[in-house]
Parts: structure tokens; sequence; C-alpha cells
């Protein structure tokens, strides 16, 4: 039996010296040591329930009726809360003579402060179901506030993810949570993450992300339990799955949606599309353009988005992950050429005659084509950022391991600021 088992042994290792090295085809052997497992051998699948179709949100007051709910909280920011999408809600909420409380401070953009302010309204409250309606940024204040209710002696910093927090797998039981996404972006009503800015330690394209993600076979280390493993773990045959299709529904609809925000059938495709990306990147993770945006987002100074009406300098989160796109993208085409180009392809480019050691400038300059058709604006410089940030912006980068590490090409502190650099002006 030993003298078989090292034959084995012996045959995967000759097979992963023989196999291809690029991450986008590494996943044909076990790249893992048999013994030891110092990398990761399988990938999971988890994905909230769907429902789609117009008028949909009439039917929340029956969902937690049929859910036994008796205590609702419903969570949303002061602007929506006087717009149609709220008042379905508790229109709702109202014929099923469901009990509720409205919560409506949630920060656009939040930071730990707005979290907690809507965690002590939850625990105040001992609230048996959630309403979210909003954008990312009210899902996940909801989901923060529905975590730290249902577990009340936990430090804040207890389920934040390392570096910055201690990054404790959730065994509480949770509340049932209903999201009512207003925007079709962030993919939050999918997936299991919440985003904040972390006050305390500010420094003095998802699918395509998800996609380009390193290989789950390739992230390290290996959980020594199932329950340590990281909900995004890198690029897997069914993320790649949604992030491709979100990918050619945006190519699709994408422009259009914005051009005519009357154009129903762009309008409904984007909402749908963002959730197909929240499959994919919920599972798989994002990386370079993510964990760059964090900062550039946490350390605006006086911009304000346009058509935002806020109380505090704002830069969206997708305004801030996009602008580093044609940079980050250049920077990784290397590690998985096919795949970037594939990505550009789908995204309008002829690649046809295209070399392969030019794929992440092809993606990278299809990029900015598209955003510039969108006329999103010309890089950091026309948000406030100069060059002499960058050392702020790179600092407010390397506590992002979440998703930094999954970028399919390692970097330095020196390749961050030559990235910041190169995405001060887009055009």
């Amino acid at each position: 039996m030993a003298a078989g088992r090292d034959k084995v042994i012996h045959l995967l290792r000759h097979l992963q010296r023989a196999s291809c090295k690029c991450p986008a085809h590494s996943h044909t052997y076990f790249q893992g040591q048999v013994s030891g497992k110092t990398t990761e051998y399988a990938f999971e699948m988890a994905v909230s329930n769907i429902r789609y179709g117009e008028n949909v949100t009439r039917e929340v007051g029956m969902d937690l009726q049929n859910l036994g709910a008796r205590n609702v909280c419903v969570m949303t920011d002061k602007n929506l809360a006087e717009l149609s999408p709220v008042k379905a809600v508790l229109n709702s909420l109202a014929k099923s003579s469901i009990n509720f409380r409205l919560y409506d401070r949630v920060r656009v953009e939040p930071s730990d402060k707005s979290f907690k302010d809507a965690i002590e309204f939850a625990k105040k409250g001992q609230f048996d179901a959630y309403v979210a309606v909003g954008g990312g940024s009210v899902m996940d204040t909801c989901k923060a506030a529905n975590l730290y209710s249902s577990s009340p002696e936990s430090d804040f910093l207890d389920y934040v993810n390392p570096p910055i927090g201690r990054g404790k797998a959730v065994t509480v039981p949770l509340k049932p949570l209903i999201a009512v996404p207003t925007t079709s972006g962030t993919g939050s009503e999918t997936t299991g993450i919440a985003i904040f800015d972390y006050e305390e330690q500010k420094p003095n394209s998802h699918a395509l992300e998800s996609y380009t993600a390193l290989p789950y076979t390739l992230r390290s280390p290996c959980p020594t339990n199932p329950i340590n493993r990281p909900a995004y773990q890198g690029s897997n045959p069914i993320s790649d799955v949604w992030a491709k299709h979100a990918l050619r529904i945006s190519a699709k609809f994408l422009k259009r949606a914005v051009r005519n925000p009357d154009d129903r059938e762009a309008r409904f495709s984007m909402h749908l599309a963002s959730s197909f990306a929240g499959i994919g990147f919920g599972n798989a993770g994002v990386h370079l353009c993510h964990g760059m945006s964090y900062p550039i987002a946490g350390l605006v100074k006086t911009y304000r988005a346009k058509d935002y009406k806020v109380d505090h300098p704002l830069l969206p989160h997708g305004l801030s992950v996009v602008l580093t796109s044609p940079a980050v993208f250049s920077f990784t085409g290397s590690m998985c050429p096919e795949r970037h180009l594939e990505a550009a392809e789908i995204l309008g480019a002829d690649i046809r005659t295209a070399r392969i050691k030019e794929a992440g400038l092809i993606l990278a300059d299809t990029l900015r084509k598209f955003l510039y058709d969108l006329n999103v604006d010309d890089g950091l410089a026309a948000v406030g950022y100069t060059s002499e940030d960058i050392p702020a912006l790179v600092n407010g980068t390397l506590p992002q391991e979440r998703v930094t590490k999954l970028s399919p090409r390692a970097h330095s502190e020196e390749e961050l600021c030559g990235l910041f650099e190169a995405s001060m002006k887009l055009y």
C-alpha cells in the first residue's frame, strides 16, 4: 500500500511540474502538496435565493408572513426613504399586517461609525427579520446589523477580515434578510460580504476582476477546517460562467442604460447583470481594482459625485473601482493573457490579429474606450488626487489583503505606486 501511494504522489508531482503554470490553466492538476496542503484544493459555491420580475417587491410582506416574522427592521437611507421602492415595501408590510420599524440613517459609502449606529438600533429593536431597500451601502449596513445583533457579545473587529480585524468565522444563527436592490452595480444582494470605511485606520468592473482573479487552486493557506474557507476563494469554473455572462450583458446594455434611463430593457438587463456578477465575485472574489479603490474612496477630499444628495465628500464605490482598471489589467495581463483577451473581445475589441503578449494592453485600451463613452471622470486627478497623495493611497491599499492577495500577479509597494500614477489620467 505504501509503495502504491508513493507512486501516486510521484505521478502527481510529475504532472504538476509538467503542467502549464499560467494561472488561467492551472486548474488542471492539484497544486497543493499532497501532505501538508499548503494551497487550496476545493472551492464552494454560496449564493442567495434570487427572485426577479416586475413588481415582485410587492410580495415582501407575504414573504415575511410566510417566515413567521413578527418584528421587522427595514433599512434604507434618507433619500430613498421618500422614493417608490421603500414605499412599495412599506405598503406590502402593512397589507400583510407585519409590524416593522424603519431605520433611514444608512450612510452612503458606510463607515465603521455608521455601521455601529445601525447595529445599536438593531440590538435595541430585537428584530426577527430584516429588509434592506437600497444600493450596496444599505444592503451591507443591514448585513452588519443582522450579524452583530445576532452576536451581541462580539467585538466589532471580531468579524472584520485580517489584518485589520480577527476574521472569526460566523457560527451564530442569523435572522432572515430580504434585500431589495435599487441600483445595478454592487451585486451585494447575492453575497455575504459587507464593505465599510474603517475611519480609525485612514492613512494620513466586478465581473472582470473575478474572472481574472488568482485561481482557487493557487490560493494559500489551505484551510485546516472548511469553516475557515474564505468567501473570496479565487476564480473557479462556476464563478467563471457567471462572470462572463455578466460581462456579455454589460457590453450589450450598459451604455444604453446610462444614455437613456427610460430604456426598460437595458435597465432590467443591467439589474440582472449586477446579480450575475455578484454570484461570480461573491465566491471568486475581486483583486487589485477593489483593493486600490478603498483608499481612493476613503481619502476623498472635496469631490462629490454628481446627482448624489449627501452632506459629505463622496466618491462612489463603482467609480473608485473603475478609475484604476486600465492600469491594473495592463499590469495583470501577462499572467493569464487568454482571459484578458477574451474579456476584451466580450467588451467589443477585435482580437483576431492580437498578440498574446499584448493582452493586458488590449484590455486596458478597451476599458478606456468604454469609460470614455460613458463619460467617466478622467482619472484620479479629475476627482481631486495628485502624485503627492500616492504614498497615502498605497498605505491604504496594503491592509486590503482580503482582495489584493487574489491578484494573479504579485505586486510590490513600488508597483502599486506605479499603478496609482498611471491612473491619474485615463484618456
